[in-house]
């Protein structure tokens, strides 16, 4: 049975209980996200992208089987390569939501959650990043809370870039995310 898509309720105790495990569970010393926590407790729609200072995105870092590629989008708004993902869509999961992405932006088959999620929705990152504002929708500069979620992938399956909005994806040297997702890199290192 499919579980129902969280409402903007069950979205904000969701959140909660994901931030605070991963604040206890997995958070660096120093690792905070004040900002994100006092959008919280304000009782901000994070779910809702006309949310300002900040509102969640989510993303996929896919890893090849042996952990030594990653799937990487050239973003055409941004212009640079990023992990895929997007501001969050409705789904019964916030992996579902980064999953999604990944699919929309790369057309990646046979994705999996990595087994490091147990099966959860505990993100394996949280970042809280500033982006720049887009004029033609009234967008300032802004705050996207990134959850980010490992996936793995088969790098000898086809791609297929969704051309509206990203350039190209291609599998890409892992170590390319020290640049791209700081706190992902350090953390994958560290897990081996």
């Amino acid at each position: 049975m499919k579980s129902p898509i969280m409402s903007p309720d069950t979205f904000a105790q969701s959140l909660a209980a994901i931030v605070a495990r991963y604040r206890s569970e997995i958070a660096a010393p120093g690792e905070h996200l004040a900002l994100l926590r006092w959008q919280m407790a304000e009782g901000h729609r994070l779910d809702e992208r006309s949310t300002f200072p900040g509102h969640v995105t989510t993303s996929a870092i896919i890893l090849s089987p042996d952990h030594r590629q990653t799937l990487l989008i050239d973003h055409v708004t941004i212009g640079r390569w990023l992990q895929p993902g997007g501001h969050y869509e409705k789904a019964s999961h916030f992996h579902l939501s980064a999953m999604r992405e990944a699919l929309e932006e790369t057309g990646v088959t046979g994705l999996a959650l990595h087994s490091w999620h147990q099966g959860g929705d505990l993100p394996f990152v949280i970042d809280s990043h500033d982006v720049p504002g887009k004029p033609s929708r009234n967008e300032p500069d802004h705050v996207h809370h990134d959850l980010q979620y490992l996936f793995i992938a088969d790098p000898a399956l086809p791609l297929v870039a969704q051309l509206d909005e990203v350039h190209a994806a291609q599998w890409a040297p892992v170590e390319r995310l020290a640049d791209i997702s700081p706190k992902a890199a350090k953390r994958l290192a560290f897990k081996g």
